[in-house]
Order: structure tokens, then C-alpha cells, then sequence
């Protein structure tokens, strides 16, 4: 689960912030001269800052909580727009699926500002009708040509199977194609012997 808001905030304005956890006192007191180190007053500038410095983490604290306050009605307004986006569901069917259905299908006409009368809904359905039987005439075409290339290489591969070569229209016999083609290589193997 990916981190909340208010831990991403936390982590990156408040993690390593308090005083002591990236200088200790001793380290402190070393930046001043030797002579002051061990004064009292070096002791209370560090308590001095230690209380500053916890005051304005105790300030970001609050401002974060501000923020996570006003960052909540823009989240939800965030979701809304996104599922008004989205456009709505339907039961059963996949939002990818649809998606990939307006892709191949085209682009969508735009949606009629006026409802439909007997008329128009009428010649839209026809409309819809035509463009489905078409589609149905270019799919049976295609699977009409599929069906003859698919009978067309199995009956090459039972007479492979049987061992017969159906012939090639306008190719001479296969006996007679291979003496020729060893006829061209003993004339080749000639040449290159003399």
C-alpha cells in the first residue's frame, strides 16, 4: 500500500529534525573556542535552540495537519471528475475490454443533444443494421478465403504424408527437375576442375 499523504510529509519535514539526533551538546559546544566550551552559557544556547527548533516542528506538525484538512475535499472532488471521466460501468463488462472496443471500432459520433423520434431512431438502427452486415459479408469473405487456403495446404500435406508431390501448375516432373539440376552441377564441377 503506498504511503499516506500526511507519512509522505512527516517523513520528508519532520524525520531527522529534532536537535539531538544530528548534534549532540558536546558536539555543539565543540564549534565554539576552547575557552567557551565549558561555559554555562554554550549549555543554555543549545537548550535555547533545542526549544526554538522543537517550536517550529510543533508548527510544521500543525501545518501538515492543515494541509491533510484542505487536501480532503480536493480528493474527493479528484475522484469524482475521475469516475465522471471514466465514463459509467457497466455490470460485467471489463473497462479495458471496453476501451479496446471503442479503439477498434473508430471514433464515436457525437451524442445527440435532442432525443430520438420514431423516425430518426429508426433510420439509426437501419443504419447500424447495414453497417453490420457489412462488416458480416467482409468477415464470411475472409473466412471463406482462410477456409480455402487451410483445405489447400492440408491436402499438400496428406500427399506428403503419402509420399506423392502434387505437381506445381506449369512445373515439369520432379524426377525430370532433379537430373537436371545434377546435370547443371556435374557441368559446374567440370568448369571448375579444368
Amino acid at each position: 500500500m503506498p504511503p499516506s499523504e500526511a507519512r509522505i510529509m512527516a517523513d520528508l519535514l519532520l524525520a531527522p529534525a529534532p536537535l539531538p539526533e544530528f548534534t549532540t551538546p558536546r558536539q555543539f559546544a565543540d564549534i565554539f573556542p576552547r575557552g567557551h566550551r565549558d561555559s554555562p552559557a554554550v549549555a543554555l544556547l543549545y537548550a535555547e535552540l533545542q526549544r526554538l527548533r522543537n517550536q517550529d516542528l510543533e508548527t510544521v506538525r500543525r501545518e501538515i495537519s492543515a494541509e491533510i484538512s484542505r487536501s480532503k475535499p480536493l480528493r474527493r472532488a479528484y475522484a469524482r471528475e475521475r469516475r465522471r471521466l471514466e465514463g459509467p460501468a457497466v455490470a460485467g463488462l471489463d473497462p479495458t475490454a471496453l476501451a479496446m472496443e471503442d479503439a477498434l471500432s473508430g471514433p464515436v459520433p457525437p451524442l445527440r443533444s435532442s432525443p430520438h423520434t420514431l423516425e430518426t431512431a429508426s433510420a439509426e438502427l437501419e443504419k447500424a443494421c447495414r453497417a453490420l452486415e457489412a462488416q458480416l459479408a467482409d468477415m464470411e469473405a475472409a473466412s471463406a478465403t482462410i477456409r480455402a487456403d487451410v483445405s489447400e495446404r492440408v491436402a499438400a500435406l496428406s500427399d506428403l504424408r503419402h509420399g506423392r508431390f502434387a505437381p506445381s501448375p506449369g512445373s515439369q516432373d520432379v524426377g525430370d527437375h532433379v537430373l537436371a539440376t545434377l546435370r547443371r552441377l556435374g557441368h559446374v564441377c567440370a568448369d571448375a576442375t579444368a
